[in-house]
């Protein structure tokens, strides 16, 4: 949030941090004692040079902390962003937000922009929107849609908003790995695990042998049998098993195992048609041994 001349951009940054608090400008200009239209005017580019103490309380009463910091081999008359590539301007001035979430590009039908503490999303199918209580089918395609619906959503339910962001800090903090550790070499187990330690995903698979398999010799192919994905309820629809399941395809890369095989049902069939696998014209029984 630095335009050109290196600067600090207030409004864009003041915006981050309301939508992060989930704090309207109405809500965020009572609790700063800063008059709304004021918080607007900033925010929107058109403030003039607001005020220090003024910017100050903002910042604060959305959570964020102000914070300088002059490099020690900085030139008395230099410029801020000048002094070092990674000198730190200011605490005002928050992390990246998530790539898939729209910043302040989205406008409703009145040509308004959307408040910065919703999470808007487009809207793609009718499940997307939560208005759309007139449909039967979901899958229609937008030209077959009864009754225009807006380009962007939101939630207005301050719980799912909440819900959502944690998810997503949850999964910035997710690294993935394989585990050797007492596996049979012919087995593959990829492991996705918070930065505590905390199994959050795996993925097993295990070699099976064509040639046994058939009772042919077929100079020994081997194939590969999913076993199992799971992703702990939490954090499912997030990608975390489409990861396993690319780190799988990856080490597969330049060995002679070019085929993985799965059985699978429900809602899993649709996950692992979206990761590249195709429905084969076999169909086994299902069986069961119960005792």
């Amino acid at each position: 949030m630095v335009d050109g001349d290196g600067l600090i951009n207030v409004g864009a940054a003041l915006r981050s941090l309301r939508r992060r608090a989930d704090l309207s400008q109405r809500e965020l200009a009572e609790r700063a004692g800063v008059p709304k239209s004021t918080l607007a005017r900033i925010e929107a580019g058109r403030g003039g040079d607001p005020g220090f103490r003024t910017v100050e309380r903002l910042i604060r009463a959305a959570g964020g902390e102000v914070a300088f910091a002059v490099p020690s081999d900085a030139h008395p008359n230099a410029h801020p962003s000048a002094a070092h590539p990674n000198a730190r301007r200011s605490d005002a001035e928050p992390p990246d937000e998530p790539r898939d979430e729209p910043r302040d590009q989205p406008r409703d039908e009145a040509g308004r922009r959307y408040p910065a503490h919703l999470d808007v999303r487009p809207v793609r199918t009718l499940k997307d929107w939560p208005g759309a209580w007139w449909a039967y089918s979901y899958p229609l395609p937008p030209e077959l849609w009864p009754l225009p619906v807006p380009e962007w959503t939101y939630d207005l339910d301050r719980a799912r908003r909440d819900e959502k962001r944690r998810r997503q800090r949850m999964l910035g903090r997710v690294s993935y790995r394989r585990d050797v550790g007492g596996a049979p070499e012919t087995s593959r187990r990829f492991l996705a695990e918070l930065s505590d330690g905390e199994i959050v995903g795996e993925l097993r698979a295990h070699e099976r042998s064509v040639d046994l398999l058939l009772g042919d010799d077929l100079g020994d192919r081997r194939e590969l049998v999913l076993e199992s994905v799971v992703v702990v309820p939490e954090l499912r629809w997030l990608g975390i098993g489409r990861r396993l399941v690319e780190l799988l395809v990856a080490e597969m890369t330049g060995t002679s195992i070019r085929t993985v095989h799965a059985i699978a049902e429900y809602s899993i069939v649709d996950f692992l048609l979206a990761c590249g696998f195709e429905l084969e014209a076999a169909r086994p029984s299902a069986l069961a041994l119960r005792l």
